[in-house]
């Protein structure tokens, strides 16, 4: 079975469950996201990319992990106060979730098999992957870890 990003729900950091499908009709860009990492500071340019862009139809989901290195160990408070402290962060952030094991979230499985990374492989590598969507809520690219937010500007303008 063919699936969206329509078919999924996540709780937001302060509980709420979000059905994925509000974001139907949006580019949306899921990136998992860590608070004390060597690529932390992509918060900022995550942030400089939903403010560019949220106006066109862009959102930005940011879904914290804790599975590398042990690099987001905070509560879903600390979470949420860390962010917005320090990156001013207002796209919406997600309850702490697993993108790989036997706990993988049901949108990461679907996000991995969707676009696979080098040499096929659907693991996650590191904090701060991304996944870009259509408006259609189908996953066009992946992105590694390294690429900066700011690279990856003229693919989100172009689907916009």
């Amino acid at each position: 079975m063919s699936h969206t990003l329509a078919d999924f729900a996540a709780n937001r950091l302060d509980g709420t469950p979000q059905a994925l499908s509000d974001y139907a009709g949006k580019v949306v860009l899921i990136v998992n996201v860590a608070s004390q990492c060597g690529s932390t500071p992509q918060y900022e340019g995550l942030e400089a990319l939903y403010r560019q862009f949220r106006d066109q139809g862009l959102v930005v989901l940011g879904f914290p992990c804790n599975q590398f290195g042990e690099q987001e160990p905070g509560s879903s408070e600390e979470i949420a106060r860390f962010c917005a402290v320090n990156f001013g962060v207002s796209f919406p952030l997600f309850e702490r979730i697993e993108v790989n094991g036997e706990g993988t979230h049901p949108l990461y499985a679907w996000l991995k098999a969707s676009a696979p990374g080098l040499l096929g492989s659907e693991a996650i590598k590191w904090n701060f992957t991304k996944f870009l969507l259509d408006r259609n809520g189908r996953v066009v690219e992946r992105f590694a870890s390294t690429t900066e937010p700011a690279e990856i500007a003229p693919a989100i303008a172009r689907l916009l």
